[in-house]
């Protein structure tokens, strides 16, 4: 009987391992289209993983990513698995508002000799809320190239955040939007805590007018696709209307 016990006990303990691996979500990469690539790195919220996306780019002058992985655990996992798969190291990295899911890894990627940018206003409210701080910002709107890509940063107004920019990738219609997008598996607006509920709305309105019919729209959290920009933009106003 004592060694059916025992069998049975490591019969259970020793499948604990490869259960715990099997639930565990410390970094996904999938690609997007040509040499973009969305990687989501995962937090627990209620005792469950919460996806963070963040994307990069790879060049034939470097990578570039835009936001950090959340999960802390993850800046050399990313940088190594980045190497694996394209033989590049990271050159820049652009933050797109100034919350962790963001900024996480901007001191990480100084460390490693890696320039990174936020805006003005992300870079101040970095120092005010003691995030991570970018090393280098842009005050106005700017256009980035690297290698044969270009794209530029542009900030329409306040939402999710008071700071919060999308990037635009003309050549390839892409909207990168963080977490002043919500994807179209949201039902609700999530964490408001420094949203500006008024202003949000106008802020989509003016993205929507001025890229107009995007092939890609990536949101800070779950899955992408173009309907996010309206579907946010009802969230918001549904959730003014009640409110």
């Amino acid at each position: 009987m004592n060694k059916i016990i025992f069998f049975f006990l490591l019969i259970l303990y020793g499948s604990l391992p490869a259960l715990a691996q099997k639930n565990d979500k410390p970094l996904t990469i999938e690609r997007l289209t040509d040499s973009f690539y969305i990687y989501t790195t995962y937090r627990p919220i209620d005792n469950n993983p919460y996806p963070a996306n963040s994307m990069y780019l790879v060049t034939g002058k470097g990578v570039v990513m835009f936001d950090t992985p959340w999960d802390t655990t993850q800046f050399q996992p990313l940088l190594d698995s980045i190497w694996q798969r394209h033989h590049q190291q990271v050159v820049l990295c652009i933050a797109t508002h100034f919350h962790a899911d963001r900024t996480a890894g901007l001191a990480f990627l100084k460390s490693k000799g890696v320039p990174t940018y936020t805006s003005k206003l992300t870079y101040d409210l970095c120092k005010q809320r003691a995030e991570k701080q970018a090393q280098f910002y842009f005050i106005n709107d700017t256009t980035f190239n690297f290698g044969n890509y270009s794209f530029q940063t542009y900030y329409a107004g306040p939402g999710h955040s008071a700071d919060n920019i999308i990037i635009w990738f003309n050549a390839f219609k892409i909207i990168y939007g963080g977490c002043l997008l919500k994807s179209t598996e949201n039902k609700s607006v999530g964490n408001i805590d420094d949203a500006n509920l008024t202003e949000w709305p106008k802020t989509l309105k003016k993205i929507m007018q001025k890229f107009p019919n995007p092939a890609f729209v990536i949101p800070g959290h779950f899955g992408w696709e173009p309907g996010a920009l309206k579907h946010t933009l009802k969230l918001v106003e549904e959730y003014n209307r009640s409110h």
